[in-house]
């Protein structure tokens, strides 16, 4: 009988991820680039005449951008299926190792 047969995974180009070494450098700049609005909070609360409720907001700004900026930079890859997801390939996988950026 035709269509019983187990239907193979076909993969195509469009649906690979970028390569690790991409995606770190992607999640360093993006973590870099809030550290660097943290910094400019931090100078603007110390140095700009401003009202009370500006400077709490800069200081906010600076208190909590450093946790942001690392979650985000931890966070997992993009469209990278848990295991439970994957289907039984009777291939035993390689782990997969992540990279984190510290604070």
């Amino acid at each position: 009988m035709k269509g019983w047969h187990k239907r193979q995974v076909v993969y195509q180009v469009t649906d690979a991820q970028p390569s690790l070494s991409e995606d770190i450098g992607k999640r360093e700049k993006y973590y870099f680039i809030k550290m660097g609005i943290r910094l400019i909070c931090l100078i603007l609360a110390f140095t700009v005449p401003a009202p009370l409720p500006v400077k709490l907001l800069l200081f906010a700004g600076a208190i909590f951008l450093p946790y942001v900026a690392v979650i985000g930079a931890n966070a997992p890859r993009h469209g990278v299926p848990d295991a439970f997801d994957r289907e039984d390939s009777g291939q035993n996988e390689i782990p997969r190792h992540r990279r984190e950026i510290g604070s």
